[in-house]
């Protein structure tokens, strides 16, 4: 692993920005990150009014920022704001990161690449293959389906409360999907089928405390069921998972990979991992960090 020099540069500003925002992790979680590899920065928190991104994120460069994460509800905002994006914050059509560049903002979208880093390698589940179900076509679900198509699924189904919705999204990557030779379809949360290999909440059910949106049916015996949420948030649908036969799995290996992803485009140095995501979990289960 690289390091810089502590004193080689000057400390430099980052934030994570969303509505709310003041929970984040992030800023702990990048502070991490900056002392294992000698970085200099700093990194905090920057609520945001939901008519107010643009110039919230307008006055953070201009008082010297460099990046930021962004959190619900901007990801579209973001990559429409940007000056250049990513392939995959393209087609995602939503950005979770901001570097700023000398043209303006350029926008990436790590959340897929994190979540996929954390299920095949914190989980131990290789995806090549396996059938899966996405619940959500928000813009936490655009930012994973390009990833996870990726890896080579034999079926992704995504389902949605508006079908329609669902079906825009699907196909944008339904080009992606055949590269791949992946069978992807939209569906509505009531018909979108059974026994899935692995079932990937990213809908704002947990959010809102709204009940699992799904039935048990689609989860096979012994499946990953994995909830981009953490905490408090997301206890019901892993409780729902254990009631029925599946392995749940919170968001916080994502929260840490996609946050690793991100550092490494500002930074050109790749963070530990493995460490800060077993710091993370049990200063959560302290009520720290």
């Amino acid at each position: 692993m690289n390091k810089a020099s502590p004193d080689a540069a000057p400390s430099e500003r980052y934030a994570v920005i969303g509505h709310p925002v003041e929970h984040s992790r992030s800023p702990w979680i990048h502070a991490r990150f900056a002392e294992l590899t000698g970085q200099r920065l700093e990194y905090g928190r920057l609520p945001c009014p939901l008519d107010g991104f643009a110039a919230t994120v307008d006055a953070f460069a201009a008082g010297g920022a460099r990046g930021c994460n962004v959190t619900v509800p901007f990801k579209f905002e973001a990559a429409a704001l940007a000056a250049s994006l990513t392939p995959r914050a393209a087609l995602a059509q939503a950005a979770n990161t901001l570097h700023l560049h000398a043209h303006g903002w350029h926008a990436d979208n790590t959340d897929g690449a994190g979540l996929v880093r954390d299920i095949e390698d914190h989980a131990g589940i290789d995806l090549r293959g396996r059938h899966l179900l996405l619940i959500g076509a928000g813009g936490a679900a655009a930012g994973v389906l390009g990833p996870l198509l990726d890896t080579g699924p034999a079926l992704l189904v995504l389902a949605n409360r508006s079908p329609a919705k669902a079906q825009a999204l699907v196909q944008r990557h339904a080009a992606l999907a055949a590269r791949q030779g992946c069978e992807l379809r939209a569906s509505g949360l009531a018909d979108c089928g059974n026994d899935f290999d692995v079932v990937i909440n990213a809908s704002a059910a947990s959010l809102t405390g709204a009940a699992v949106p799904v039935a048990a049916r689609v989860l096979r015996r012994g499946a990953l069921a994995l909830d981009m949420m953490y905490g408090p948030p997301a206890q019901a649908f892993l409780d729902w998972a254990r009631e029925h036969g599946g392995h749940g799995r919170d968001g916080l290996g994502m929260l840490v990979e996609q946050a690793a992803e991100a550092f490494a485009g500002w930074r050109g140095v790749r963070p530990p991992t493995d460490g800060v995501l077993a710091e993370l979990r049990r200063a959560v289960r302290a009520g720290d960090a």
